[in-house]
Formats: C-alpha cells, structure tokens, sequence
C-alpha cells in the first residue's frame, strides 16, 4: 500500500522537557516522536496548520503515511494523537515506522452499506444498532485497508452479523478472532416504538386503577353497642 500522505518535519532536541514543547506549539508547531522500524527514536515537529488539514481526511489515521526528515522518507503510521480538551488544537503525535516484511497492528473503521434496504428493516420495520463501529486487525503495511465493508442488504429482522462474517482483503487478520472472540458486530432487531407502545396501555391502566380505588366511599366505621339491656 502506497503513502497516501506526505509530511515534512524537523528534528527537534527531547530532552528539554515540557517548557520546549510549550514554545514550539506557540510557535505554530506539534510536538512528536518517531519510533520503530528498528532505529533509535526520533523528536520531531510538524507545522500544525497543515496537520489540522490532514487530519480531517478519515484516511489519515488509517493509511501509511509519509515522513520526511532532512531529506530521508520515512513511512509510518499514527498511533497516538492528543488533542486540547478545550480548543482546536493538536498537542502532540506518536508515529511508528513500519517495516516492509514486519506485520502492524492498526485500528480499523467500520463501513457499514445498505442497512436501508436490508429486508429486515424495510419490510420488518427493524432498527439497526451498530455493536462494533472499529476493528483491530493485523497485516503487512503493503495489505492495510483503509477500512472494512459491512454489507448488511441480506439481513433480516432478528439477525447479527459477527466478526466471523466481515470480508477480509488478503493478509489481513482480525485480533480479537485470533483470540477466539467472535464478537457481534451489527444486528437489526424489533423497533424499541413497538415495545414502548405495548407498554403503554398497561402503564395508562396503573394510573386509572388507582383513581378508581380513591374514588370509592371508604367503609362505614362498625357501630359501638352502647344500648342498655
């Protein structure tokens, strides 16, 4: 799989702590580090502005990426990306480099297609409640999707689809079925309108039932026989 983005960074000193960091994001610049591929780490910067562009494409945390340091490519991919909790702005990037030869591990979204016509929904009058919306798979960087395709056009009212259904591109494992769980993904079940309606008259007896009971006359007290024999 061919990098689909390209950034350039510079080499930046880690080891002056929090203080530098601060100054470079001042300055208009993120803060990273390089990690992997067999090589020493490396402290890097981005210009943010173009990060915050590249970052709206969805594919950007799913595809190789493509890093330039002094002149050298590097291709890596994101693992970690912190945000301000307050504001738009990015704090800091983890990137891992990737070997040809060398499987990663990478999260991976869920497209989920044709859930409108699924016969299920259409006809069944069904919802549809996505369980799983990111997988976790494992792969050469060569086979890595950008994401996987959940077809859902054959589902009917009552059925799941489960990890074990999901069409895999060649090469590409998914985790968590490695380990034996084969988790629910996706299912269309009966409309939550349907059981609240089914609820509804018994919950409108409760209230009548009870203001029929205070209606009701209470019961004349016995009289004491207070008479003389």
């Amino acid at each position: 799989m061919k990098a689909v983005f390209e950034l350039v960074a510079e080499q930046r000193d880690g080891t002056q702590g929090k203080g530098a960091s601060r100054r470079l994001r001042h300055a208009g610049r993120v803060p990273a580090i390089l990690y992997g591929g067999h090589l020493e780490p490396a402290c890097l910067s981005f210009e943010h502005e173009r990060l915050q562009v590249a970052l709206q494409n969805e594919r950007f945390f799913t595809t190789l990426l493509s890093i330039k340091i002094d002149g050298k490519v590097h291709t890596a991919i994101l693992k970690d990306l912190q945000r301000h909790p307050s504001r738009p702005a990015i704090l800091h990037l983890d990137l891992q480099r990737v070997v040809e030869n060398e499987l990663i591990r990478m999260t991976i979204p869920l497209h989920f297609i044709n859930a409108n016509i699924a016969p299920g929904v259409k006809t069944g009058g069904g919802q549809v409640s996505h369980l799983l919306n990111e997988v976790e798979v494992t792969c050469l960087p060569k086979d890595l999707p950008e994401y996987i395709e959940v077809d859902m056009a054959k589902m009917e009212l009552g059925e799941s689809k489960h990890l074990s259904d999901l069409p895999l591109p060649e090469g590409v494992e998914l985790v968590l079925l490695s380990h034996g769980r084969d988790e629910a993904v996706v299912s269309v079940h009966h409309a939550r309108v349907v059981e609240e309606a089914a609820a509804a008259p018994a919950a409108e007896a409760a209230p009548a039932a009870a203001a029929g009971a205070a209606a009701k006359p209470a019961a004349a007290p016995a009289k004491k026989d207070g008479g003389k024999k």
